[in-house]
């Protein structure tokens, strides 16, 4: 997957067509499946002086859950994660840093069990409105995209946690999510991210300075000595500010908000892969969610390129 040539350091992107909601086996692409042609047309992979090394073929399929593991397409799930992993892990040990385009939240897993693969200790931070630590007997809907903070911290099945390698992929204290503001969600995980070891700043509190929070995650892993991995779910913005995402909710970050918290972490040396997720062009008519998208993510990951 990855050229001999590719400069150390240098992102490579790879798109991750998936949506968690489960594709009808055979059909057309839907929903977050077409984001990463989406944002490829909008010149990112120019704009951030990547390598692009096309989609993985990975597809979540079938509506329904799992009657053993209660993940919707749990097959497909467990397939997309062993291969995400590989990708991830051929990218970082060629030299590049992964940039994902997914696709939803569910590739984070074998993301991040792919860095951990190549560097050994690493930690993950979630830029999203939910913290994502479901499992599939508490998650209201089964999709996977639901659980993959609290999957990297051991929490799933086995048959995904095996699709993980040696878990927990990341470590109590190893994973920061920034921007939780889901109130049902909150309710129903009570405690558990405290127990499982998950920092969460809600999104009041990123709000309040987002680039003081950026700032402190960085901070937080130069302190620990690791890399770590940056995803970034779109519903973390306001449902006005960003309609083009699956689950809306009110609050929540504007794009300039964004731009400073991501700005010191886009510049963090310890910055190691970064994902995008959660993004449905057919919401997006008119195309201002993915052009402001696009900008944000070249703005934090080579800031000064030119349109």
């Amino acid at each position: 997957m990855v050229d001999a040539g590719v400069p150390a350091g240098r992102w490579v992107v790879v798109g991750v067509p998936i949506d968690s909601v489960g594709a009808p086996a055979g059909g057309p692409p839907f929903g977050t499946e077409e984001s990463p042609a989406a944002l490829r047309r909008r010149d990112l992979v120019r704009r951030v002086r990547a390598a692009d090394r096309g989609d993985l073929d990975v597809r979540v399929t079938g509506p329904d859950r799992d009657r053993s593991s209660g993940i919707v397409g749990y097959p497909s799930v467990r397939e997309t994660t062993r291969r995400v992993r590989a990708a991830v892990a051929e990218v970082v040990t060629g030299g590049g840093r992964p940039l994902l385009l997914g696709g939803c939240c569910a590739l984070l897993m074998g993301a991040v069990a792919g860095l951990r693969d190549s560097v050994g200790r690493v930690g993950v931070v979630n830029v999203d409105g939910h913290v994502d630590a479901y499992d599939g007997s508490t998650s209201p809907t089964g999709e996977a995209a639901d659980m993959p903070v609290g999957a990297l911290l051991g929490q799933a099945t086995d048959g995904l946690l095996a699709a993980m390698g040696s878990v927990p992929v990341v470590r109590s204290g190893d994973a920061i999510v920034l921007g939780a503001r889901d109130r049902d969600e909150a309710t129903d995980l009570g405690d558990l991210p405290t127990r499982l070891g998950i920092t969460v700043r809600t999104g009041d509190e990123v709000l309040a300075n987002p680039g003081a929070a950026g700032l402190s995650t960085a901070e937080h892993f130069r302190g620990a000595g690791i890399g770590y991995w940056l995803h970034l779910d779109v519903d973390v913005l306001g449902e006005d500010v960003f309609p083009a995402t699956d689950y809306l909710m009110p609050g929540g970050l504007r794009m300039t908000d964004l731009a400073a918290l991501l700005a010191p972490l886009g510049a963090d040396e310890n910055l190691m892969g970064v994902s995008v997720g959660c993004y449905n062009p057919s919401k997006d008519p008119d195309g201002r969610c993915g052009d402001d998208l696009v900008d944000v993510l070249v703005g934090a990951l080579a800031p000064g390129t030119s349109r």
